[in-house]
């Protein structure tokens, strides 16, 4: 585990996988096709717990300028700056069913200190940095 600070918040624009943990991957594909520059930006998968301890994951790309968003019919998220713990995985697309037990070890190194959402963020065709939020100083 890596400590990363995202300095800045992050505006992206996305949706629900509705299926998941199915549908990840065509969710990324329809979004990389909707935009005109395809996978020259950064995508990011954020997963939270909502109501009923469902397990809610969200399909999102960074947002260039302002009102993407509505231009691609799609919701707005934030993702938080802070301090995130992290585990970068190369040759992500090979390892997807292993993204899990990523998380998993992160939750472990640091029991109980987090604040969600969790975040995979896929910074190109080979590498993807898991994050995951800790919670600020008292």
């Amino acid at each position: 585990m890596e400590k990363y600070q995202l300095k800045d918040d992050i505006s992206v624009f996305g949706f629900e996988v509705k299926t998941f943990p199915n549908g990840i991957s065509d969710a990324f594909d329809s979004l990389v096709k909707m935009v005109p520059e395809g996978l020259g930006r950064d995508y990011y998968g954020i997963s939270f717990r909502g109501s009923e301890n469902k397990m809610i994951y969200l399909a999102t790309a960074r947002e260039k300028e302002h009102g993407e968003a509505e231009k691609y019919q799609c919701d707005r998220y934030t993702i938080e700056k802070g301090v995130y713990a992290t585990e970068t995985v190369l040759d992500w697309r090979k390892k997807t069913n292993l993204i899990n037990h990523v998380f998993e070890r992160l939750f472990n190194s640091i029991q109980g200190t987090t604040i969600g959402p969790n975040v995979e963020w896929y910074k190109d065709e080979k590498e993807m940095l898991c994050m995951v939020r800790l919670a600020r100083p008292q």
